[in-house]
């Protein structure tokens, strides 16, 4: 047996790796390099396609937004018609007022439909900046700083924001 015979698999694979050391760690480099870029890349597409889902739940959810913005002026006419009829005239005006009461209902289970949801504070409930926009205040005997006076105007949640806060006025009394 002559001496290329007699070498191992393992001793020629030693050799070739002194040999081209230097190629074999820049190829390890450059796999090491791939494999990295693989990986943001495929964790951009991951974080990618989840923005498009969840920007396509919240463009579905608020989308009508504005449209609903500008439906509550027409609610608020509505209400204001209904409480503008003087009781004597009620009696000679029940279909009109009959009419304008089906409109707004309508109108109200429209929105609610949509995930419009009215804020209605009472006289007495504790103003809440979140919910509510201060129109005035005023010192009310027999009311505690802070405590809704009147309220002007209901306000509009669109799921979980709001639309339009309550519009009211506010006792400024420092003692109750």
């Amino acid at each position: 047996m002559s001496q290329e015979e007699t070498t191992s698999p393992q001793v020629e694979l030693e050799e070739f790796e002194t040999q081209n050391a230097g190629e074999l760690e820049a190829l390890r480099a450059e796999r090491d390099e791939l494999r990295d870029k693989f990986m943001r890349v495929l964790a951009d597409a991951e974080n990618s396609r989840k923005r498009a889902e969840r920007d396509r739940k919240e463009a579905e959810m608020y989308g009508g937004t504005r449209l609903a913005r500008d439906l509550l002026p027409v609610y608020d006419n509505l209400n204001r018609a209904i409480q503008a009829i003087p009781e004597e005239s009620r009696a000679t005006s029940a279909a009109l007022i009959e009419g304008v009461e089906l409109t707004l209902r309508e109108l109200t289970n429209v929105m609610t439909k949509h995930g419009i949801t009215m804020i209605s504070p009472a006289v007495g409930d504790q103003f809440d900046p979140q919910l509510h926009q201060a129109m005035f205040e005023a010192p009310l005997p027999g009311t505690k700083a802070g405590q809704i006076i009147q309220v002007a105007t209901e306000g509009f949640m669109l799921f979980d924001r709001l639309l339009r806060p309550a519009q009211v006025g506010v006792s400024s009394n420092t003692a109750g």
